[in-house]
């Protein structure tokens, strides 16, 4: 299907025999690859697993060991699967999520009953989509299209594979926890994989922003799960606010005690999403994505991962640098002192002081002065003169 043909809404995709157009005159993105929108953190991470040669088809051939089939019996028995017939405004925005980000093949969504609004894409096999009627209820139209659009994302990153074993493997260690240091073990890899799940978090946020193309619905979606369905009492401009608060709002203690709400949690919260989705939304990436200049699946193989470490580290760095928290001011003090006290300790190991003088005498490169008040040598043979 052609661009022009997708964005003007009519046209059809090849496979499934179903019309997967946008609803309304949104950009599609061929071939785009998920690296494209992919945090620094979590690209890097894909990248890297990618590469392993044989990773993908290892580790879903443990697909009978986890319980992924059971899932699928249980959703299919006792949840709605979304369909032309069943909820067919959440089947068309499927397959407009689908046609806009190029997914090659659809993947079956359901909606399952349960009052806390919540969303997953799962699976080893094949991504499976999952709403609860509780997302369903709390959000309009286009609200819910950037959701899908998400869920859509993670499915194109890879992200139902990972996680559906990262998670089995997590259970797993949990259960050896008896082992002596097998607690301290545990707690970093949770650590660690939920420091991942949050960073891909905002990776699918940036998808669903590409789906909608409604940066207003996106925030709007993210403060209704925050603060629930009265959008009349809600304002997007005060949310944000919120979020810069957050970030930069409070002494030490406070920000201790951020990463220690933070730790437990899969998602990142709701203020925090919203405003680094704002800040992408507004970067040169975002525009020259939107202007059709983005990496190709095609390309994929030949993705760097020295590259994609030196980006996250780059994007960390920067992160540290701009932020307002008082803890990564202490961060970026010490580190500026562990320069200067680094820069102290090699001119005096080197015998140098300033920019390359060696200490007390003359510069490094340049002549040497004739000494000004010492008297001057005398011929080898001669006394001296009286």
């Amino acid at each position: 299907m052609s661009d022009s043909n997708a964005a003007n809404g009519s046209g059809r995709a090849e496979g499934d025999g179903e019309d997967r157009v946008p609803g309304r005159g949104r950009r599609r993105f061929p071939d785009i690859s998920s690296r494209a929108y992919e945090h620094p953190a979590d690209r890097s991470a894909l990248v890297a697993l990618r590469k392993l040669s044989g990773f993908d088809t290892v580790f879903k051939a443990l697909s009978g060991l986890l319980p992924e089939r059971s899932l699928r019996l249980l959703f299919l028995s006792d949840s709605v699967r979304v369909s032309d017939r069943q909820f067919p405004h959440l089947h068309t925005m499927l397959l407009d999520a689908c046609s806009i980000l190029d997914l090659p093949k659809v993947p079956p969504m359901y909606v399952t009953q349960d009052p806390q609004p919540n969303a997953m894409c799962v699976g080893l096999d094949e991504p499976v989509i999952v709403v609860t009627t509780g997302l369903v209820e709390l959000l309009d139209e286009e609200e819910m299209r950037a959701v899908v659009g998400h869920e859509v994302g993670h499915a194109l990153s890879g992200h139902s594979v990972y996680r559906t074993i990262l998670l089995f493997l997590t259970n797993f260690a949990v259960k050896i926890a008896w082992i002596p240091l097998g607690g301290i073990a545990v707690t970093a890899i949770v650590t660690a994989l939920r420091e991942w799940f949050r960073k891909s978090e905002l990776s699918a946020d940036r998808a669903g922003l590409l789906v909608g193309q409604d940066l207003q619905a996106s925030l709007r979606g993210l403060m209704k799960l925050a603060g629930g369905n009265h959008l009349h009492e809600m304002n997007v401009d005060a949310f944000l606010a919120q979020a810069a608060e957050y970030e930069a709002g409070g002494d030490l203690r406070d920000s201790v005690l951020k990463i220690m709400n933070v730790l437990p949690r899969s998602h990142p919260f709701a203020t925090v999403r919203a405003a680094e989705l704002k800040r992408w939304a507004e970067s040169r990436d975002f525009q020259r994505l939107m202007d059709g200049h983005y990496p190709r699946r095609a390309e994929d193989k030949d993705a760097s991962v020295s590259d994609s470490f030196r980006e996250s580290a780059s994007h960390y760095a920067e992160s540290v640098r701009n932020s307002k928290d008082p803890l990564m001011g202490l961060v970026r003090d010490i580190a500026g002192g562990a320069n200067d006290l680094g820069s102290r300790l090699r001119d005096t190991f080197t015998g140098r002081s300033g920019a390359g003088r060696p200490k007390d005498g003359p510069p490094a490169d340049g002549p040497r002065d004739e000494p000004r008040d010492e008297p001057r040598d005398e011929p080898r043979d001669g006394g001296p003169k009286g």
